[in-house]
């Protein structure tokens, strides 16, 4: 059972760290991943927040998931969906409210800084299985109805999203460009010490 929540502490910790990431490159301005600009680009010409954004498009991909795989609706999806939405907003509406675009450098450390908490989150995120985000369920839809790799599935999705992206006037430049060679490599380095730091906690609450 102590198990369970680490793992859910983790989840949650990750989903957290993922949304502080995608709002300091947000807010750095010198471009975001092709989801994110979506959603900012969604943002500027409709109006409503990036994290309702995150919302709606986040429980459309759970319906059209479940009829590209012809399977049952994935409930659980709405759990990233909804806490991820929340959290953007809680970082860029609240916290950051009175955020000021500052000088290069400093943006610049903010987008490289914000690339480097993303893949903490994720490989925080990755530690559970309680429930997948839509977007990871989209590109295992992809591969399964390519035939191809998922590493081929992936560049699809993210090209096709950020083609949308760019038609919807969103944020892409340097930071896109960043999170496409980056954010693998990223989360790779830090999933290694993020997982065996999981399993020393599981360990001695089982001791205990």
């Amino acid at each position: 059972m102590k198990n369970r929540s680490i793992v859910a502490v983790f989840y949650l910790v990750g989903l957290t760290f993922l949304s502080l990431g995608i709002s300091l490159m947000i807010l750095a301005d010198l471009g975001a991943g092709p989801w994110d600009a979506m959603y900012v680009g969604l943002n500027n010409l409709f109006g409503l927040s990036v994290g309702t954004w995150i919302f709606i498009v986040g429980i459309l991909l759970i319906f059209i998931n479940a009829l590209l795989l012809r399977e049952r609706i994935d409930i659980s999806a709405v759990i990233p969906v909804v806490t991820i939405g929340f959290m953007i907003d809680f970082w860029l509406l609240f916290v950051f409210a009175n955020y000021q675009a500052p000088v290069l450098p400093i943006r610049f450390a903010m987008l490289v800084g914000g690339v480097a908490v993303i893949a903490v989150g994720i490989a925080c995120y990755l530690q559970s299985t309680i429930a997948r985000n839509p977007m990871d369920t989209l590109m295992m839809a992809i591969q399964t109805l390519t035939g191809k790799s998922m590493a081929v599935s992936k560049t699809m999705m993210e090209l096709g999203v950020l083609v949308i992206a760019f038609i919807l006037g969103g944020p892409i430049g340097l930071g896109t460009i960043f999170v496409a060679l980056l954010i693998g490599p990223m989360i790779q380095f830090f999933y290694r010490p993020v997982t065996k730091f999981r399993e020393r906690l599981c360990k001695e609450s089982v001791l205990q």
